[in-house]
């Protein structure tokens, strides 16, 4: 009896946040952890920050060439944030999902809501909250990427970005970075597991049927 090919689909896992609220850090722990994990690099016309790494952190772009990208249908998502773009890029994620690899990014809930639209069997969506609001303006303070008019601007949204959690198939509360890592581990996990992802169970059980 030949052997049974035991290739599964890939999944799409989103995390979305207000700003600071950690889903980067997480994404980019959990692609160094998980070799079978990999980064949905995203599209964006803001400016390259100080280490930042083209084609690792972002693919940087100007507006009309974004605008090029959305009118070739080159983009799963796309959305303004504080006056910049940032988009999904449409080509890796299709290959990877159909190479049966998963593909993780850190997208805004606008981008979300567009995912569910095309990737919804797919998609696993997961919303990280702060502990409190106190801390999340301590975040963005600390890591020092953005003027205090920027960090003022951010903690403004928050509150219309956290409006959306309920949209959301997880939510954790990120009190402690290692752990909330842990908690969107093991989602990815169990989500590997869903019956859907393994087109293959039905021919293995039709096999161990006949065996009896």
């Amino acid at each position: 009896m030949a052997k049974l090919a035991k290739k599964r689909r890939g999944m799409l896992l989103v995390l979305s946040s207000p700003s600071g609220a950690g889903k980067t850090t997480i994404t980019r722990t959990l692609v160094a952890q998980d070799r079978a994990l990999k980064l949905s690099v995203s599209v964006t016309t803001r400016p390259q920050r100080p280490g930042e790494i083209e084609g690792r952190h972002y693919y940087f772009t100007t507006k009309e060439k974004f605008d090029a990208m959305i009118a070739k249908g080159e983009l799963l998502e796309h959305a303004a944030v504080f006056g910049n773009w940032y988009g999904t890029p449409r080509a890796p994620v299709v290959e990877a999902l159909e190479a049966g690899t998963d593909i993780i990014g850190d997208v805004d809930w606008q981008g979300t809501q567009q995912l569910k639209q095309t990737f919804r069997d797919d998609l696993v969506a997961v919303f990280i909250l702060p502990p409190n609001m106190t801390e999340l303006k301590r975040r963005l303070e600390v890591r020092a990427q953005d003027t205090r008019e920027v960090v003022q601007a951010r903690m403004a949204e928050s509150s219309e970005e956290l409006s959306h959690w309920a949209e959301y198939d997880y939510v954790i509360v990120n009190e402690d970075i290692e752990q909330a890592v842990h908690e969107v581990r093991m989602i990815l996990e169990v989500e590997r597991k869903r019956r859907s992802r393994q087109p293959w169970l039905a021919e293995f059980v039709n096999r161990l049927r006949g065996q009896t």
